[in-house]
Parts: structure tokens; C-alpha cells; sequence
């Protein structure tokens, strides 16, 4: 069984409603996975747009959402979940609003492409502090035994 993300909010490469981009509630929108592959020791979820700020003319990847250390043990994250509420031992890295948590799709022109991508790993992260993608990234380096990934898009 291989690791595998999904949505019920929406479905691989189909739109993501309203609800979780700035345009509406701007929550989180409902993710499960399954097949954490054994000796999985935690999980990373980072979301982004590389298609920042035009799709004719991407200039950068713009981070929503970057988690690290959930446990092995969790099989996703509900709907609109807060800083709180996530798994016991989850962390949180900064994202380009240079806030933690969720911040949704914004876009400022085009249809843009929001990457869910979820790292299962063979070891915890230490506590990376004040952190942002990149540094989640490199603690990760060699630690990555399974990947999955779910995109949605979204056009203001």
C-alpha cells in the first residue's frame, strides 16, 4: 500500500471551494491519509503555490502551511484546525505571511495550483524554532521514505 493524501473538499486537480481561500472562511479544508508506510517515526505536511504571483510568469513558490512531527499514528487533520487542535508533538514552521497556521489560496491574478504534500519519515525533527519550508526541508534531507501528494487550484 503506498502513502496516499486526499480531501474531501475536493478532489485531485479539481478547484478548491471558496470556503478555504482568503475570498471566504479561510480555513484549513479537510485531509486524510493512509498507507504511512511502516517505520514511519512522523509526518510533514507542507502547502504551496508555485505559481506566484502569475502563472504566465511564476517568479516564486508562496508557502501556505508547513507542519512537522505529526505523529505516525495520525490519519489527517480536520476541517479549519487550529494551532491547538493539531496531533500532540505537532510543530509548526512559518509560511509566506510569516505566521504559522493555514492560510488559504489568495491568489492576485490567474488560476494558481496549491500543492498538499505530505512527507512520511523515518525519524522525529528536532524542535526547529522559529522555522520557515526551507529549514523543515533540510532537517528532512535523507529522512524521506514516502511522499504523497494532492493538488488543488483555485482563480479568484
Amino acid at each position: 500500500m503506498e502513502l496516499t493524501i486526499t480531501s474531501t473538499a475536493f478532489a485531485d486537480g479539481e478547484g478548491i471551494p471558496a470556503r478555504y481561500t482568503c475570498d471566504d472562511a479561510d480555513v484549513s479544508p479537510t485531509l486524510e491519509w493512509s498507507g504511512v508506510p511502516d517505520g514511519t517515526e512522523s509526518i510533514a505536511l507542507i502547502v504551496d503555490d508555485p505559481d506566484a504571483p502569475d502563472p504566465a510568469a511564476p517568479k516564486m513558490t508562496w508557502v501556505h502551511w508547513v507542519l512537522y512531527n505529526i505523529p505516525a499514528s495520525a490519519s489527517g487533520l480536520p476541517e479549519g484546525v487550529a494551532s491547538p487542535d493539531l496531533p500532540s508533538g505537532t510543530l509548526e514552521g512559518h509560511n509566506d505571511w510569516k505566521r504559522n497556521g493555514y492560510g488559504g489560496p489568495c491568489p492576485p491574478i490567474g488560476r494558481h495550483r496549491y500543492y498538499f504534500k505530505l512527507y512520511a519519515l523515518d525519524t522525529p525533527l528536532p524542535n526547529l524554532g522559529e522555522t520557515d519550508k526551507a529549514g523543515v526541508e533540510a532537517a528532512m534531507d535523507g529522512h524521506v521514505i514516502a511522499r504523497a501528494v494532492i493538488m488543488g487550484t483555485y482563480e479568484r
